[in-house]
């Protein structure tokens, strides 16, 4: 009775084990049926088995145990498994320099509800952030559905373990603003449940695309990105983020690109941060930026819908020569399996792909880094997707420990 009591507890402990492995494999669409699990965890179908239908009645999972064969498929077909639409969410939070949104999203990257919030960054973070949350709080009351925790996506490299905004250059906000506490306090403020976390914008682009979008898979991935004013980067390693001893990895704004070029916010002269960003590419064209909209997406709808105009193309061409300038840099030093590209510089990519795969070529040491694949990022609203996942970390290391 001893040995049998230990046998069945031993199992448990061990399918227990495997919840949260198990529901990040859904989660990222890794295990999109039983058998997939079953192989990827390494254990036995029931065990499989057991481990799906406690993520099922923790609300977070659906099993579908009657998918129906595919045409030309032969034997039993494996249960489906997906996440689940009525399952909790997590709220995530993203500020830049045109303003705010607020947003739910749910397991596999799924922005169940989203709230665009002031169009203006007001100088006081406490207002901002106060505002912002109480957009995400009233998306819950609404949804009516469960939190799990709350993520911030600000445009600032964030300094660990302090969480302050070092340099939010592109928005009114002091330097060093302790935002991850403000943002916290908002949060249990609010009645929000759960913990609440803050980070750079791009990491959580990077880190998004990764699980959901054009980084899925890669080892060792590189993201470079435009936001509505300046330029982030992130690098993505065996699925964590690398964020350096402090948080300030991969400040790759501030890479020098054009050594006569504009005057940085940093202090320098040519940075990325300047000489490819939206108000870049709208001064290197010769347009006058409106008041009416963002400045991202000025530069964006003035690239995709003039690009025959010869000043269009020429600022184009003066970018596209800098930022792959800037990647073969990066490419020498970090030596990425994959590149990925988000805001200004994925309509960029769009606009002459070869061009910059040559520029990247041309300057890089070693052929095959020459070749790294370069691709556009492909989720919508990524750094709010990432804001979540920081949220979702939790669940996902121990499902039972975080709902129960």
């Amino acid at each position: 009775m001893n040995g049998k009591s230990t046998s069945t507890r031993t199992k448990l402990e061990r399918g227990r084990s495997a919840l949260g492995p198990a529901l990040e494999l859904v989660h990222t669409g890794r295990a999109p049926t039983r058998a997939v699990l079953t192989s990827e965890l390494g254990v036995t179908r029931a065990t499989a088995g057991a481990v799906a239908a406690e993520l099922e009645a923790l609300g977070l999972i659906k099993v579908d145990s009657s998918p129906g064969s595919a045409a030309g498929s032969q034997g039993r077909p494996s249960h489906r498994l997906s996440v689940r639409d009525s399952g909790p969410v997590a709220l995530a939070a993203q500020v830049h320099s045109d303003g705010f949104r607020a947003a739910l999203v749910g397991l596999g990257g799924r922005i169940v509800a989203t709230a665009p919030g002031c169009v203006a960054v007001m100088a006081d973070p406490a207002q901002v952030l106060g505002e912002v949350v109480e957009a995400g709080a009233q998306l819950l009351r609404e949804s009516g559905l469960r939190c799990v925790g709350a993520g911030l996506a600000v445009p600032s490299a964030v300094a660990e373990p302090e969480g302050t905004a070092l340099n939010p250059l592109h928005i009114a906000w002091p330097a060093g603003a302790p935002v991850r506490e403000i943002f916290s306090a908002c949060v249990r403020a609010a009645g929000i449940p759960g913990p609440a976390f803050t980070a750079n914008d791009v990491n959580l682009a990077a880190l998004a695309e990764h699980r959901h979008g054009a980084g899925r898979g890669a080892q060792h991935l590189l993201c470079v990105a435009t936001g509505h004013r300046g330029v982030g980067g992130a690098l993505v390693l065996d699925g964590r983020l690398h964020s350096g001893s402090s948080g300030l990895a991969l400040e790759v704004g501030h890479l020098t690109v054009n050594p006569e070029g504009r005057p940085c916010h940093c202090g320098g002269r040519g940075c990325l941060d300047v000489e490819t960003d939206p108000l870049a590419f709208l001064t290197a064209a010769r347009r006058e930026p409106g008041p009416e909209e963002s400045l991202l997406k000025q530069s964006g709808d003035l690239l995709r819908s003039e690009y025959g105009d010869s000043d269009v193309r020429a600022a184009a061409e003066e970018l596209i020569d800098r930022l792959g300038l800037g990647l073969a840099g990066l490419v020498n030093i970090l030596n990425p399996d994959r590149i990925i590209l988000g805001g200004l510089h994925r309509d960029l990519l769009q606009a002459d792909p070869e061009r910059l795969r040559a520029v990247v070529a041309d300057r890089s040491l070693w052929g095959r880094s020459g070749s790294v694949p370069i691709l556009s990022c492909t989720l919508d609203h990524n750094s709010l997707v990432g804001a979540a996942e920081m949220a979702w970390q939790p669940v996902l290391d121990d499902p039972l420990a975080a709902l129960t």
